[in-house]
């Protein structure tokens, strides 16, 4: 990725939005606007009037076709690279999770990691507190224990929405071969760990007594058993055989 208009600790910020226009009002006026040298808000081909709200609050935005979760997530990416960007600030456009994290986020981020997350785990009880469907609080500290205990990071939650990204990160990975669907969170986390990146979590809220976009049930047990693929690959990725997805830029590996 380009490293023409790169400008050190520049943050960007974008706004994944794909049906967002009820939400985003109220999104934007929490959002910590000190925090950041531009917002962007990246909109994956939204029916509704997504667009027309972001121009009315004045959020410069990006369209393109229908991609899904994953391909929106790069093409946000791909935009916040060449604006610049060394620091990147995922943030969902229903507003489900807390941005009033981003200030401990950066600050986090910029002791040297490459990816930080935000952990509704912190605090085990805190997400049931929040009224988290008890399926999703059991499958989700299930599949981070495997994540946990296979990639040795010691996280307490592998599946949130909310991250920071890395200039370092993303010149490092190839984002290439991953999902365009809700699987690339993951993989981005195992590719991290592969070439060798710090990371990272800090504490988050998230609200699921409003209403939120949200995978589907039939989804999720889908997006379960593709994470346990990826972790197959990642084993054999550290026995030496080759997988588009590990391909590291320089030679470092899961330091």
């Amino acid at each position: 990725m380009t490293d023409l208009n790169y400008k050190k600790n520049k943050v960007i910020g974008f706004v994944l939005a794909y049906n967002a226009a009820p939400f985003l009002e109220g999104l934007y006026k929490r959002i910590p606007k000190e925090e950041f040298d531009d917002i962007i808000l990246v909109d994956d081909s939204s029916p509704d009037d997504t667009l027309k709200e972001a121009g009315r609050l004045g959020i410069n935005f990006f369209t393109h076709e229908h991609l899904g979760y994953g391909g929106n997530t790069k093409y946000a990416l791909k935009k916040a690279m060449e604006m610049g960007a060394e620091f990147m600030v995922e943030i969902h456009g229903d507003g489900q999770y807390d941005p009033a994290v981003i200030p401990a986020a950066l600050k986090k981020m910029r002791e040297g990691y490459g990816l930080i997350l935000g952990s509704r785990f912190t605090d085990w009880r805190q997400p049931l507190r929040d009224r988290m469907p008890i399926s999703k609080y059991l499958a989700n500290v299930g599949l981070s224990f495997i994540d946990r205990t296979i990639l040795g990071v010691p996280l307490t939650e592998f599946h949130t929405g909310f991250r920071v990204y890395s200039r370092r990160l993303l010149n490092e990975i190839d984002v290439t071969h991953t999902s365009d669907d809700f699987l690339f969170s993951f993989e981005v986390i195992v590719q991290a760990r592969f070439c060798g990146l710090k990371i990272g979590e800090v504490p988050i809220r998230c609200d699921y007594a409003n209403e939120h976009s949200s995978i589907s049930f039939k989804k999720s047990v889908l997006y379960a058993f593709q994470t346990l693929r990826v972790l197959f690959w990642y084993l054999l990725a550290r026995l030496g055989f080759k997988h588009p997805l590990f391909l590291c830029s320089s030679a470092k590996k899961y330091s």
